[in-house]
């Protein structure tokens, strides 16, 4: 039994005998990167290696001709590249910020507010997890048109920012805090803006941070939107355009080298994103079913 006293099962520093997780855990990390390595390394391919057979894996002389041909057919339409970009840009942050601040005020409200109805609420956002957005297409349609939000660059945010699964993840969160502390800072004064603020939002900040990635990744990557809602084509998103290559440049060996670049371009912030907030994100799915 001496033996195994100091011993830890997890070391918090590196020790030889974690060298048997690194042993599994080197080849699924390999494996997993293995997509990502290649849509990195396939946007830089020249024309001839795109169509060689048998097929390279890695680039061999790297391009930029891809990217430049990218810019140049946007330019060709009449629109430029950089508008599409602005209008993402615009859209994704607009919409990151109103979906996280919705959904952190409402899971506040059904978790720790007192007020008629509110089950009842929460299970109507429960049941609105089991329906695809394409259920909702043409109800969503006629409300958009008679509140007159056609050609406008909300009607590219506003049905998006309602998350049912963040609303559901940050209220698990908010539901572990302890009555009691909100009990305290309201006898100290504090009212119910300040008890967001300062108690609750630090609590959930990992719950938010998987939010904002969720709600970053639906409105970066929609394309429902300029296509049902948006005719004017300066109001259009980049990934709109995306979508629209195949049909712009056809079967050709040009063609295949700008949907690479484009692959490349609307993958990186999803991925640059996950990066920096993954550990926020494991933290909200570790904790989001305990009560």
């Amino acid at each position: 039994m001496a033996s195994f006293q100091g011993m830890k099962i997890n070391p918090s520093r590196y020790h030889k005998s974690q060298l048997k997780f690194y042993f599994f855990l080197f080849p699924m990390t390999l494996f997993v990167a293995l997509p990502i390595i290649f849509i990195i390394s396939h946007a830089f391919k020249p024309s001839n290696e795109l169509f060689a057979y048998p097929p390279k894996f890695f680039v061999r002389m790297p391009t930029f001709d891809n990217f430049r041909d990218l810019f140049f057919l946007a330019s060709e339409s009449g629109i430029p590249f950089s508008r599409y970009l602005f209008n993402s840009l615009l859209v994704t942050t607009i919409g990151v910020f109103l979906s996280v601040l919705i959904t952190s005020l409402a899971a506040y409200s059904l978790s720790k507010l007192k007020f008629k109805g509110k089950k009842t609420l929460f299970e109507i956002n429960n049941l609105a997890l089991m329906f695809v957005p394409i259920a909702v297409t043409i109800p969503r349609y006629l409300t958009i048109s008679r509140i007159g939000l056609i050609d406008n660059y909300m009607v590219l945010v506003l049905p998006l920012i309602a998350m049912p699964v963040g609303l559901f993840l940050v209220k698990q969160f908010i539901d572990q805090t302890p009555n009691e502390l909100i009990e305290s800072a309201k006898i100290d004064g504090a009212s119910e803006m300040q008890i967001f603020l300062k108690i609750i939002i630090p609590i959930v900040a990992p719950a938010l941070a998987t939010v904002g990635i969720l709600s970053f990744q639906l409105i970066w990557n929609d394309t429902i939107g300029s296509t049902l809602y948006v005719n004017d084509e300066s109001l259009k998103t980049l990934a709109f355009y995306f979508s629209t290559l195949a049909a712009r440049t056809g079967n050709t060996v040009a063609g295949q080298g700008i949907m690479a670049a484009a692959s490349l371009i609307s993958f990186l912030p999803n991925i640059i994103i996950f990066i920096f907030l993954q550990g926020k994100v494991m933290n909200t799915m570790a904790h989001s079913g305990i009560k």
